[in-house]
């Protein structure tokens, strides 16, 4: 089957050599490569040396002993790996009853929600889809999807204006007030949120301009707590652990301390108070047909997040 973008002057690349070029550039030898597609080795090559030859580049560099992709080759398989998924996805979207996408799903995650929240449903997702791999990249940092090669990537708070991605919220985490048992025996249970003031707070954020809390209380109030702090952290799984040891009061999110308020080394403190509202959001590129998989991963995520299922945020 030809790819219809050939010209005069550049025919028509054929689907069955795309194929097999990536079969030979994931196995590392023609042999392999024509023993799992049912073709001889010969078959094989004449296949790769008819690619070359409308390409006009050399996809790999080749000796008695090994097969490599040159540079032109990786960028070449980079993009054929994707065309193939895609045609593979397309023909699986419109088969009646379609529900479990497969190929390789990419996606980048902040560090400590995705450990903690998005795992527990990547186990649900590879058990109800077997033909599905997925690659997680745990990072913090603002990745570049399309430069990068990623399906998505969560994101938590306000996103910048880009016509290039699409977002979608998924949750919204509110961060509230906590601190050990231990921790308020010795320093006192604070009553209203000005006593803060007078305890110890931990701080996430190296800068000095991060030491300010915004506490809103049930009536819908905010104090601004400000003060100095003698101790910072740049991970909020720290700070969790900082509180857990008594030093200071947290301000995180229901999900990083959940299991050590009901193991009792946490306790809540001002329930009724918390802070403004975090989103988190999937950004994805902005394509006029969205991979079947992705679209998927997106929706089951969305229902899999529901307050319902995850009450508190």
């Amino acid at each position: 089957m030809p790819i219809r973008s050939g010209t005069k002057n550049h025919p028509d690349l054929d689907l069955g050599s795309l194929r097999i070029f990536v079969a030979i550039a994931q196995s590392g030898s023609f042999v392999a490569a024509g023993k799992a597609l049912g073709l001889t080795r010969s078959a094989a090559g004449k296949a790769i040396a008819r690619l070359e030859a409308q390409l006009e580049t050399r996809l790999f560099n080749r000796t008695t002993r090994s097969v490599a992709l040159t540079r032109d080759g990786y960028v070449f398989y980079e993009r054929c790996v994707q065309i193939l998924q895609d045609i593979e996805e397309a023909a699986a979207s419109v088969r009646p009853n379609f529900s479990s996408p497969g190929g390789v799903l990419r996606l980048s995650v902040p560090e400590t929600w995705g450990k903690v929240v998005l795992l527990p449903f990547l186990k649900q997702i590879m058990a109800a889809w077997p033909g599905l791999d997925i690659e997680v990249n745990f990072t913090d940092r603002v990745v570049d999807l399309i430069a990068e090669g990623f399906d998505l990537s969560l994101r938590l708070g306000d996103l910048p204006k880009d016509s290039q991605l699409i977002a979608r919220t998924v949750q919204r985490i509110r961060p509230h007030l906590f601190a050990s048992p231990d921790y308020l025996a010795r320093s006192g249970v604070p009553i209203v949120p000005e006593d803060l003031r007078h305890h110890q707070r931990l701080i996430y954020g190296l800068s000095p301009q991060t030491a300010e809390w915004t506490v809103f209380t049930a009536s819908h109030e905010s104090v601004v707590i400000e003060g100095h702090s003698r101790i910072r952290f740049d991970s909020g799984e720290a700070i969790c652990a900082a509180a857990v040891e008594g030093l200071g009061i947290a301000f995180l999110p229901a999900f990083l301390v959940a299991g050590y308020v009901a193991e009792g080394k946490l306790a809540p403190v001002l329930p009724e108070s918390g802070g403004e509202p975090l989103s988190v959001n999937v950004v994805y590129p902005n394509r006029k047909h969205l991979a079947a998989k992705v679209r998927l991963f997106i929706d089951s995520l969305v229902e899999y997040l529901a307050p319902s299922q995850h009450p508190g945020g």
